[in-house]
Order: structure tokens, then sequence, then C-alpha cells
């Protein structure tokens, strides 16, 4: 097992792995920014370090500061959490060649899976069926419009190295496409220093649902059955559940067993996240693939009683799966909702002091937060606070008790999306689980169109 940790991340995602180090005895080793230096995470590491201002290209993306850190420390092992550098293939070379073990697959399946139109490829060359889409990027605008006719509008306009709906525009006619291709190439050159385009069909109405596959290095990979994301807003989840709500166990177990095959055969090892769009018909295609924890992995704790965290940890050292497919079964129904500072009318961040906080409590409520009553909520980083979670027998349990939890929850001094969480806790459509990604644009009332 590893001698010590660094978590080379911040925010709640910080605090849980600090928290999973704890547990199996492993004393970590917490980064910070200036403006961080209260945050909880600080407080739960056995040893902290300052690493800049609050600009996170200034800190936490410093990768020399950070393997300058583990050095001083005498980590062995660094956990990239989710976000951040949690998916560059760069990082993870660089922890190599410092000796240090990176929790997470090798930098070559990152680097393939970083690449959307890679991943499309590797996952077709191994039978995972796929939303019709073009061969490779775009050339350029001219050769989009080729392809937009090919495929048929409407379309999707996608970043090949983007992520979180960054560069992304969905097009219901070819005059759209002229100002998409520009305001999208621009975006994906900003953020990911890389403009490459493709094309896909787009699927109307779609739900969203990702497979949790884990792998270690002796050969072992399993599913940890599915995650309903449909409620997203700008394409970025609001509310997860598992399991997700009337699909059927056959399509459940065909989904598992696509990603764990594709996991095996590109070499994938420690947890991942195989992201499919299934249409009414309940076939599925793939989306991409994410190659970290992700933020909501804790409802598949709750109706699995794995540690994710914890089991990344063990894998990343060597051991097996504590556990086999057969081990695995769902276990009740667990719902996540993501409390994000920011303005309920536009969805846009709102930073500022947070003057009061109450959290609901109970036997099957769990809360992930790097908040406390005193935060000063900064603008330069995500606006999420918290994951409140519940638990329940079954799903409508599970609703009652996130109604329930979000009616007990109170943040003052900022705008939140509370009362849009509460909103859709109380729709008719999600209380009976019928619902698409379409939900909060055109459901979710007052919210604007463009969510």
């Amino acid at each position: 097992m590893f001698k010590k940790i660094l978590i080379a991340n911040r925010g709640e995602i910080a605090v849980r792995v600090a928290t999973a180090c704890k547990q199996l005895g492993i004393p970590c080793v917490a980064v910070y920014s200036e403006a961080d230096a209260q945050a909880p995470h600080v407080a739960l590491a056995d040893e902290a370090y300052l690493i800049g201002p609050a600009p996170v290209p200034q800190s936490y993306l410093v990768v020399d500061k950070l393997l300058e850190v583990a050095q001083q420390a005498g980590c062995d092992a660094v956990h990239p959490g989710y976000g951040l550098l949690s998916e560059n293939a760069g990082f993870a070379r660089r922890c190599e060649a410092a000796g240090l073990t990176f929790i997470g697959p090798t930098p070559e399946v990152i680097e393939a899976m970083g690449s959307k139109t890679h991943a499309r490829d590797s996952m077709k060359a191994h039978g995972v069926p796929l939303v019709p889409g073009s061969e490779g990027a775009a050339k350029d605008l001219d050769d989009a419009r080729v392809i937009a006719e090919q495929l048929g509008y409407p379309v999707m306009l996608k970043a090949s190295a983007g992520g979180g709906g960054i560069g992304m525009q969905a097009l219901a006619g070819p005059d759209e496409l002229e100002k998409a291709w520009k305001m999208a190439t621009a975006r994906a050159k900003a953020y990911f220093g890389n403009d490459a385009m493709y094309l896909e069909k787009l699927i109307v109405d779609p739900r969203h649902v990702e497979i949790q596959v884990f792998a270690d290095h002796h050969g072992n990979a399993v599913y940890l059955f599915e995650r309903e994301c449909s409620l997203q807003r700008r394409h970025q989840k609001v509310v997860e559940e598992a399991p997700a709500p009337h699909l059927p166990e056959a399509v459940r177990q065909r989904m598992g067993e696509v990603a764990v095959t594709a996991a095996k055969a590109i070499g994938y090892t420690n947890a991942g996240t195989m992201e499919f769009l299934v249409d009414a018909q309940n076939q599925f295609y793939f989306l991409e693939m994410n190659t970290r924890i992700q933020v909501e992995h804790p409802v598949t704790e709750l109706i699995t009683g794995i540690d994710l965290v914890q089991e990344q940890i063990k894998v990343a050292a060597g051991q097996t799966l504590s556990f086999g497919q057969a081990d695995l079964a769902i276990k009740g129904h667990a719902i996540e909702a993501r409390l994000y500072a920011e303005d309920p009318k536009t969805f846009m961040p709102s930073p500022g002091q947070i003057t009061g906080l109450t959290w609901p409590t109970g036997e099957h409520v769990r809360i992930d937060t790097w908040v406390t009553a005193t935060t000063l909520v900064t603008p330069h980083y995500d606006p999420m606070l918290a994951k409140i979670c519940v638990w329940g027998e079954d799903r409508a349990t599970a609703v009652a008790r996130l109604e329930a939890a979000l009616a007990a929850t109170t943040v003052t001094g900022i705008k939140t999306n509370l009362e849009a969480l509460l909103a859709i806790a109380r729709h008719p459509e999600f209380q009976a689980g019928s619902y698409t990604t379409a939900f909060i644009p055109t459901r979710l009332a007052g919210q604007p169109a463009h969510a």
C-alpha cells in the first residue's frame, strides 16, 4: 500500500479523497491556493502546502509545483480527483517520471479517450454502438457542411478535445452552421488548445445514461450498474440517480457488458465511466468515456455499498478488485442533487460570502461539500457547493427523501439553485421518472430556454 498520497485537487472531491485515505490509514497531503487557506480539505489532510494565488493556472494547474510538493512531503502516489488535471495525460506521465503512482488509468488510455474522435474510432472497432457521425474531425467549415448534409439535420457540433458541453452546439438547419462553427472552434481553442471539431447526428430528446466500470491490473473488470444523468443545463449535470428509472433489465445488462468489453479492449484500469445516449426505443449509443472518478459517484456507492475512492487507491497500489461481477447487486435507489452558487434565473455563477448554512440530517442523507457557514465563494472555481444525496428502499422513497432534504437545506448570503432543485424534485415527470435531457429547458418553469 502507499506510504503517502498527494491530493492534486480542491473542494469537495479533495475532502472526499482525504476521508478515504484516513479510512485506509494512509497519510495524505493537501495543496491549496491563497483563496483556499481555510478550506476543509486543508484542515482534514495530514499536511498542507500553499501552491500559489487563487487563479487555477497559477496554483492547481502548476504541475511543477505539485510535483515539488509531492517530493518534499515524501509522497509515492497522486490522486487527481475529477476536473483540473485528472484527465491530463501529460500530468500522468510527469507523475510516472517522478516515481509517483497516478491513481487512475495509464497516460496512453487517458490520451486515447480524451480525443472524442479517437474514442469513437476505438469504440467502433470493438463493436460499441455509436451515434452516426463524421469519420474523424471535419477539415474545415466547408467539410462540416458536407458532413452535416450527409448525416441529415438536426446535427450536433462537438469539440474533439472537449468536455463539459464546451464547444458543443446543436444545429437545426444549415443556416446555423457557420455562426456555430466560429463560436465552437473559438471556445474549443481557448479551453483546450485544440479547435478540431466533429459532427454527430442529433438524437432528439435522449436520455443520458452512464455505466460505472472498474478494472484492476490483473485482468479483472466489472460494471457497477448505471446512473441516469439526463437532468442537465448547458450540457452539465444537475441531478443524477441510480439505477436509471424504467431501464429494462436486459438493456442494463447489455450496456454493462458492452462497457466492460470496451474497457478491457483498451487496457483500462481503475475507475472510469462509459457514457451513452439512450433513445425512446432504449437503443443506446456511445457518447464518450470519462477516465476518472465522476462527480456523481456517491449514488453508485449508495446502491452498491462499495467505496469507489478507496477501491481506486487499492487498485492503483496493485491489489485485485475486492469484488467480482457476481458480488454486485442493486440495493434500493439513490439520487444526488448538485447545489450550485448560481443565479437561479440565468444559471450563471453567483459568488459571494455565505452568511448562514443548514444541511439536512438523517440516516439516509449524505452531504458531500467543501463549504461552511462562513465560506467566501470566489469566482475562481467551479460554483458547485455541495452534493445532496439520499437513499431509499425504492425510487418513490428516495424522491420523497430528496424533496425533504432539499426543503431542509438553507444557504444565505449568496444566490443558489436550491429552488430550482426543489422544483425538479416536485415535478410530476421527475417523480414518475419519465424525463429526458429536454426536461430542464422545457419543463422547469421560469428557467431560460438556453438552459
